[in-house]
């Protein structure tokens, strides 16, 4: 099966380790090829022209891009350890709530990462907002019930994330007494084996993003 399957990807991107995590709990081999994204490999330029982005997943020569669509090509292509629910209903919600995690809570924890002065004020309650709107959807162990499901992978990076932005910038950003449900959960899912092995190293993590933050602060002095 690796012969027929490569995922490109990065070292530390949480869109890359979504696909990783998903490909593990399926037990699929597959071919890693980590990517500088300072200098695009051809291959990455040739299986992505749109978008020039990890992560990629080529299945048998043809290439599948952006991660939530990955996901739901692999939940499909290989039926067992299902990770999105069989109900039509509970799916549309399992995606509705993937897309709120793209377009309303990612963009809003970022936007406290580079921002400054009142903009990162007015990020930062964004934030709290989509945090305590996740928080309500947390019924059992994991989002996908008592096993780790699609909305656990595409919320994964919030279990590694976060607490290296609350460093990098100086700033509490999460609660965990606000936020008991989404707290135990990011420990149940950090410490989940199929998850664990896979994380990046921390102090590499630091690294990367103290060198990014000061990249946004430089570009973007406060006024």
């Amino acid at each position: 099966m690796a012969e027929e399957l490569k995922l490109h990807r990065t070292w530390s991107s949480p869109f890359g380790l979504r696909i990783v995590w998903a490909l593990h709990i399926k037990g699929i081999e597959y071919d890693a090829i980590f990517e500088d994204l300072s200098q695009k490999s051809p291959e990455l330029l040739q299986y992505n022209p749109i978008h020039k982005k990890i992560p990629v997943l080529v299945h048998k020569g043809k290439p599948i891009c952006e991660s939530l669509v990955i996901l739901e090509y692999i939940d499909e292509t290989w039926k067992e350890a299902p990770l999105l629910p069989q109900d039509p209903y509970e799916k549309a919600m399992a995606r509705f709530w993937a897309k709120f995690g793209e377009e309303k809570l990612l963009p809003s924890i970022w936007s406290v990462f580079t921002g400054q002065g009142e903009e990162k004020k007015e990020a930062l309650g964004l934030a709290v907002q989509n945090l305590e709107l996740l928080e309500e959807q947390l019924k059992e162990k994991f989002f996908g019930g008592e096993k780790i499901g699609y909305l656990d992978l595409v919320f994964g990076w919030l279990a590694y994330l976060l607490d290296v932005f609350e460093e990098v910038i100086d700033l509490k950003l999460f609660d965990a007494g606000k936020f008991p449900l989404l707290s135990a959960w990011m420990k149940n899912f950090y410490d989940a084996p199929e998850i664990k092995e896979h994380w990046p190293p921390r102090d590499k993590l630091v690294t990367k993003f103290q060198v990014l933050h000061e990249k946004y602060q430089t570009a973007n002095p406060p006024k």
